[in-house]
Parts: structure tokens; C-alpha cells; sequence
């Protein structure tokens, strides 16, 4: 038999694996900063070679920033000296000093600026009597944005017009992007191709789609008020390893149904609510009903049409300003509601993995939906959670279970000071579920309790974050 390790061994153990993890944790966040700084430096100028080539981004889920990055990359190869930023990092002194600038910026909701560029429209394009001449500058914008939306790349136009209004010179017609449009990423190419003076350039290289197998669905709230959710999970087809993700990443499925048309080729984006370390990739989907009554898409299949063992072509996607990046060790104060929980669950995860004490890893969760008879979803986990000392606070909003609606944003107004001192104390927001409703009466509230400036210092450092939709 085996020998015993007495207490004081196996404390000693313990230990000792523990440092081993938090030195897994740091390796892995220092070589990604690393990466980061190395991919910046590769694109700066020799010290003769003038002004670079600003390639902008206002990004919200991460699309805007990778196609900056694909821009800024080309043009190097082509023998531009380039910088690639955050819309929301530049001022009117960066613009000046420029000679050519290229804008890729999405649209978040019904026009507005996505959060990272939101200092920018406010800043900037928002001044009354602002006397910015912009005339020394050429610029050339890529507008993303959904044409199911009222303002199709509503903000992308309003920063077209905007630079025009200043006295920017166009190097080419504004270029709109329906849902990362192929033929629009193709025409922005071969501007780019015509600036750099070089041949069209190559397809820039994207995620393939994969086959995947629906191994588990599991309907999550039967005889709620609301549309129905599923938990799902999928695996690689033909058996292979997982491909790497981190929480707070997407996943695009793509769903090629006969009778779809068009609308089949625009793939759907859904919050990954699971770790590699799960072995799985795990869903939470709510099927959507259109105005004829039939289901969405893509929901549709995936909540019920796609028989189990059946398989998807689907890809994982970066969400880049939805990870953890910098606030590994900080408080997190997760907000969402509906199938917002998938992406607050997914950090939930990734903070048990490799929290290092209660205090430093601990987190308030605030989350809303209907009734709390059929839709506190992954209740037991959660509570699991809060015994363990993960979780200090969890606060649900069940709006049907009184007569008065009650929605997250009431249960944080409820708790102004609790998110006063949190904050205070370098706590991070991340924000997950609708667009609609929930997340600009959050915003709203944690400005009128924080103030204007504290919010956007908040953005700024990266310590609100949104996954909204």
C-alpha cells in the first residue's frame, strides 16, 4: 500500500501546486502581452520614414480590431510604416500630425459608438464649435455594421460625415459592410491594394468553418413566459483536440438550410459559456421566433431541428475586448440577464480555475430574467459558487415574479454603495445579455451613481467591458 503524506507533506504539496498554477497564469498572461507588444513593434517606422499610416478602430466584439490589425499587416508588407489604435486613444493632435488615416469602425445598437470609440464621438465628434481642420489629411473609412438594424452602420456614416465635415480629403468612397460582407472586405482590399501601389492583395486569411456534433441539449427553463433556452454541447467531429479559447470568446455557426437563401450565408455569433479545460464547447441559445411565427435560423436548428449526434459547420472567433486581459486579478462585478449568463459563466469558470484567495478572485454577479420557478439558470452551480466563496454577492431580478418590474439595473441602483466601494477598490465590470433594454439602463445607472468621468476611466483602463447584442 501505498504510503500516507502526513498534514504537514501535504500542505506542503499543495502548495506547491499552487504556485505552479499561478505561475502557468502569469506565464501565459506575460507572453500574450508579449505577443501583443511584439505584433506593435513590428509595424513601426524607421526614423526616416515620415508619418505612419494611422489604421483606426472602433471595435466592440473584436471584428473591427482584427480586420485593423489584417489592414496595418498589408500595408507593412507593402513597405508602409504603420500605427494601429483604439479610435478612443486619439486625440485631435494625433489626427493633425497625420498625413493618411484608415477607419475601420463598427456600430453598436441603433447608431452609436461602441464603447471603445465612445470618448472619441463624445470628444471629438460631439464638440459644438469645434474649429479641428482636418484638411491635411487623407482618410478612408470601412463601415461594419447589420442591416437588420434601423441605422445600417449608423456610426461608421456619422464618422464618414464628420471627417468630411473637417476638411478631410477622401482617399475613396466610404465602404459599408453588412455583417463582415465578403464583397465589402473585397473592395477594401483592393483600395488598399490602389493606396500602397502594389498588386490586389491577397485573401486575407480567415477561421474555416468545422464540423461539430451536438452531443447534449437540454431545454433550461420548461413553462417560463419567455422564449425557450437550451444548453448545448458540441464537440469536434472528426475527434480532434480542441482548438484553444479563452472566456469571454465566440463561436459563429453557420446554417446552410435549403429554403434560407441569402440569409444563410450571414453566420450567427453566440457566447461561449464553457472552458477547453470542460472538454466541450457549451451553448446557452434561446430559439427566436419571427414575425410569421416560424423560428430563427439559426436558433431554430440548433434548439431543435438539429437532431442530436447531428452536426454544424462552425468556427470560434477572438472577442478580444471581452476577455479578462489585464483584470486577472481584480474583483469582478459580472451584469447580465437572459443568455447573457453564457459569457458571465465562461469567467466565472475561468476565475475558479485559477483564482488565488477569496478576497483578491471574488466577484458580485447581478443577473435578471422572468421567473424564478423556470429561469434561474445553472442555479445550483451558481450557489455552489457562493458557498465556496467565489462568488461574495449574487443578486437576481426575476421581473414577472411581483407586480412591479424589477431588471438589474434596479438591483444595482439597490446596491449604489456596495458598487461604489467595489469599484473604489479596483473591481472590473463585465456586461453580457440584450442590447435593448438592459445594457443602456446599466450604463446609465453606473453613471449616475459613479459619474461621466469615472465610467470612462473605466473604459479607457479596460475595466467595463460589454458583450451586449
Amino acid at each position: 500500500m501505498a504510503p500516507i503524506l502526513s498534514r504537514p507533506a501535504a500542505a506542503l504539496l499543495l502548495i506547491a501546486l499552487y504556485l505552479l498554477l499561478c505561475a502557468a497564469v502569469w506565464w501565459r498572461h506575460r507572453r500574450r502581452l508579449r505577443q501583443a507588444a511584439d505584433a506593435a513593434a513590428a509595424l513601426l517606422p524607421a526614423a526616416d520614414a515620415g508619418p505612419p499610416v494611422l489604421v483606426l478602430h472602433a471595435s466592440q466584439t473584436g471584428q473591427a480590431e482584427e480586420l485593423a490589425w489584417q489592414t496595418a499587416k498589408a500595408l507593412h508588407l507593402a513597405g508602409m510604416p504603420v500605427r494601429v489604435a483604439s479610435l478612443g486613444e486619439i486625440d485631435r493632435d494625433d489626427l493633425r500630425g497625420a498625413r493618411h488615416a484608415l477607419f475601420i469602425a463598427s456600430t453598436y445598437g441603433e447608431g452609436d459608438a461602441p464603447d471603445s470609440a465612445a470618448p472619441f464621438a463624445r470628444d471629438l465628434m460631439a464638440a459644438e464649435g469645434s474649429a479641428l481642420d482636418l484638411s491635411s489629411l487623407e482618410v478612408g473609412v470601412l463601415a461594419l455594421g447589420d442591416s437588420t438594424y434601423t441605422h445600417f452602420c449608423g456610426f461608421g456614416r456619422a464618422l464618414d460625415a464628420w471627417l468630411r465635415e473637417h476638411g478631410a480629403r477622401l482617399m475613396f468612397d466610404r465602404i459599408d459592410s453588412d455583417r463582415a460582407d465578403e464583397h465589402a472586405l473585397a473592395q477594401w482590399r483592393q483600395r488598399l491594394s490602389h493606396f500602397a501601389g502594389t498588386a490586389d492583395l491577397a485573401e486575407w486569411e480567415t477561421p474555416v468553418f468545422t464540423s461539430w456534433r451536438l452531443s447534449e441539449r437540454r431545454h433550461l427553463n420548461p413553462g417560463s413566459q419567455g422564449g425557450p433556452v437550451f444548453h448545448l454541447e458540441l464537440t469536434p467531429a472528426d475527434g480532434s483536440p480542441l482548438p484553444a479559447w479563452e472566456a469571454g470568446d465566440l463561436v459563429q455557426v453557420s446554417v446552410a438550410t435549403d429554403d434560407a437563401g441569402d440569409d444563410a450565408q450571414r453566420p450567427r455569433e453566440y457566447t461561449i459559456a464553457s472552458l477547453p479545460s470542460d472538454g466541450r464547447v457549451e451553448l446557452m441559445v434561446r430559439r427566436t421566433m419571427r414575425e410569421d411565427g416560424t423560428p430563427g435560423l439559426s436558433s431554430g436548428w440548433l434548439t431543435g431541428r438539429l437532431p442530436l449526434d447531428g452536426t454544424v459547420a462552425m468556427r470560434l472567433r477572438p472577442h478580444a475586448s471581452f476577455r479578462i486581459g489585464a483584470n486577472a486579478d481584480r474583483k469582478l462585478i459580472l451584469v447580465g440577464n437572459g443568455t447573457g449568463l453564457a459569457g458571465l459563466r465562461a469567467h466565472l469558470k475561468a476565475r475558479a480555475a485559477t483564482r488565488m484567495d477569496t478576497k483578491n478572485a471574488s466577484a458580485w454577479l447581478l443577473f435578471g430574467e422572468r421567473q424564478s420557478a423556470h429561469d434561474a439558470h445553472y442555479r445550483e452551480e451558481i450557489d455552489a459558487w457562493q458557498r465556496d466563496g467565489l462568488i461574495a454577492h449574487a443578486d437576481w431580478a426575476f421581473s414577472r415574479d411581483q407586480s412591479e418590474r424589477v431588471h438589474v439595473q434596479h438591483l444595482l441602483e439597490r446596491h449604489a454603495q456596495r458598487l461604489r466601494e467595489w469599484i473604489a477598490d479596483g473591481a472590473a465590470l463585465y456586461v453580457c445579455g440584450s442590447l435593448q433594454g438592459m445594457a443602456g439602463a446599466v450604463d446609465a445607472v453606473l453613471r449616475e451613481t459613479l459619474g461621466d468621468a469615472d465610467v470612462d476611466g473605466l473604459i479607457r483602463d479596460g475595466r467595463y467591458r460589454r458583450d451586449v447584442y
